[in-house]
């Protein structure tokens, strides 16, 4: 049975009603006001409200021009490995056609969505690197306007984020940051025409609004506070298993931070080594808050407790610090994205491995997996009979329409058999 070293305090609800409420009326207020109220907004929450958000050519020049070499070529790395990684994917996306009786064919194509619109968090760090995995899977899946949108930082443009949101492939990218970035993107406005897809990680706020605007417009996944469960046995070294908790802990005072351990002493050694790295990290006064409050360890009997815990959990991301790896990742199924070593840590990922990191939270990983080229695809079906087709699937289907009693449907399979002097079968209509 599971053993608890630590355990998290729960969220409170009355926390969430209030970002619901507050999301809730920003959203009325720049549908009924448009430009008026995100200006308003931006000028509330960032101080900014230049005359026009978007970012002209010769800004994103300037910004280049600010951005030092060195910082130029590491986002070009990044770049170049997500680029990489999203275009395998789109590779193996294939469209099929098949013939299931003869005269009947059934087909599969996949289309890019039309627009997307990629919201880049800037709040307490501007996060360049999801510039690259908002946008770049969305270029390479062949959306024609991909739309970005990231706050200021300090009340200035921040150079870097609109260096990589450029060089990453965005067609339009908009200074404007938080909710009112989100719902701009999303309902449109004088200046910003609307999105058919949000993409991007954020705040609650920002998870809160793009959950309020779902089905009105697509959105990506639902994403909320960040996350790290790491599973680890005697094998780990506490230090480095210290160092990725704090690392998962500094994105905010709200994110989450799980170890699963199969040994007692490692957990102990880690929340000892946890208290001796705070005392150096410069983002002690918020990871610190994080550890305190969203830190958990449990100790699991054996493999299999570990599993099962590690399913439970659904953490957006997992690391995997045992001498059997593989049989985690065989056997492992609600993560967000696994990272599988003592090499392999989130960081990695967060920054430009390859792979995506924008990723479910709060047990979505359950139901979904994270942003890939798919997101920015749809998957179209498409059929079509010949009178030998209509022979062997018309009946079948009048006959269902007529036991669920929706006889307009059946009348207009029956007439199609009886064009083609084919039989039709007499169904007694349900009531």
């Amino acid at each position: 049975m599971a053993k608890y070293l630590k355990k998290m305090n729960p969220r409170m609800a009355s926390s969430q009603a209030q970002v619901q409420e507050t999301v809730s009326q920003i959203i009325e207020s720049i549908r009924t006001e448009g430009d008026a109220a995100v200006r308003r907004y931006s000028q509330k929450f960032d101080n900014w409200a230049p005359t026009s958000f978007k970012v002209t050519e010769e800004q994103i020049v300037a910004a280049t021009k600010a951005v030092s070499d060195i910082d130029r070529q590491t986002l070009n790395f990044a770049q170049d490995q997500i680029r990489r990684f999203a275009q395998k994917q789109f590779d193996v996306i294939q469209d099929f056609e098949m013939e299931t009786f003869p005269g009947v064919t059934l087909g599969q194509k996949t289309v890019p969505i039309q627009s997307s619109g990629s919201y880049i968090p800037g709040g307490s760090y501007p996060i360049t690197a999801s510039a690259n995995m908002s946008i770049i899977p969305a270029v390479v899946a062949g959306v024609k306007r991909v739309v970005s949108a990231t706050p200021p930082f300090k009340s200035a443009l921040p150079n870097r984020t609109i260096y990589a949101m450029a060089s990453a492939g965005a067609h339009e990218i908009y200074c404007v940051g938080g909710v009112q970035a989100v719902v701009a993107m999303a309902v449109g406005t004088e200046t910003i025409k609307p999105v058919d897809i949000i993409a991007g990680p954020g705040n609650k706020y920002v998870a809160e609004a793009k959950r309020q605007l779902f089905g009105e417009v697509g959105i990506d996944l639902f994403a909320g506070p960040s996350e790290v469960l790491i599973i680890a046995d005697h094998t780990a070294d506490p230090i480095i298993v210290a160092a990725d908790i704090l690392a998962q802990c500094e994105h905010g005072v709200e994110s989450e931070a799980v170890l699963i351990t199969l040994s007692e002493d490692l957990g102990l050694k880690v929340m000892v080594e946890i208290e001796k790295q705070l005392l150096e990290l410069e983002t002690r006064e918020v990871a610190a808050i994080c550890w305190k409050n969203r830190g958990e360890i449990v100790v699991a009997e054996n493999h299999n407790e570990a599993l099962e815990l590690g399913d439970f959990y659904a953490s957006e991301h997992v690391e995997i610090q045992t001498e059997n790896v593989e049989w985690y990742l065989e056997n492992l199924t609600n993560y967000g994205s696994l990272f599988l070593g003592s090499c392999t840590t989130v960081a990695l990922g967060d920054k430009g491995i390859g792979t995506n990191h924008i990723l479910p939270t709060m047990k979505a990983a359950r139901y979904t997996g994270g942003v890939a080229v798919g997101k920015f695809l749809k998957t179209l079906t498409y059929q079509t009979l010949d009178p030998k087709g209509l022979k062997y699937v018309g009946p079948y289907c009048s006959i269902s329409c007529g036991m669920e009693g929706m006889m307009a449907h059946k009348k207009s399979i029956d007439m199609r058999l009886q064009k083609y002097g084919l039989p039709i079968p007499e169904v007694t209509r349900l009531v």
